[in-house]
């Protein structure tokens, strides 16, 4: 499975052929924090579903990114360090946060998929 899913948090998620799954921030994510200036990467460990792993730090307000599902993280987007502008020069790229093993890979499907999110995306505009 290549496609994206998504959470209502604004993290996309990409399962990879390993099996582990790569999570970074959705485009309207990044530009509604505007120019990102520091990532904080989570540990490499197991997190249970809904912990804060990661803060992201913008000109215009900090933001925690969310596990989105149980598992464990295992490799970190380090080039992020260095240049956390990544994330918003390309989101769904070079600008990934981080990889991890869920417990359940089955669980990646019940996330949102490209219609659900924008349905999402649409509802929030409308509120």
């Amino acid at each position: 499975m290549s496609e994206l899913r998504f959470t209502e948090d604004h993290e996309w998620l990409r399962v990879e052929a390993d099996g582990s799954v790569t999570v970074g921030i959705t485009a309207y994510a990044q530009d509604a924090l505007g120019d990102v200036v520091f990532v904080q990467l989570p540990e490499l460990q197991h997190y249970e579903k809904g912990a804060e792993v990661s803060t992201v730090e913008s000109v215009k307000a900090a933001s925690g990114v969310y596990m989105p599902l149980t598992g464990e993280v295992v490799e970190v987007n380090e080039q992020l360090d260095a240049n956390p502008e990544q994330v918003n020069e390309d989101p769904l790229g070079q600008g990934w946060f981080f990889r991890f093993v869920p417990d359940d890979a089955d669980a990646v499907t019940a996330l949102l998929d490209q219609d659900a999110y924008d349905r999402l995306l649409n509802a929030n505009a409308d509120a």
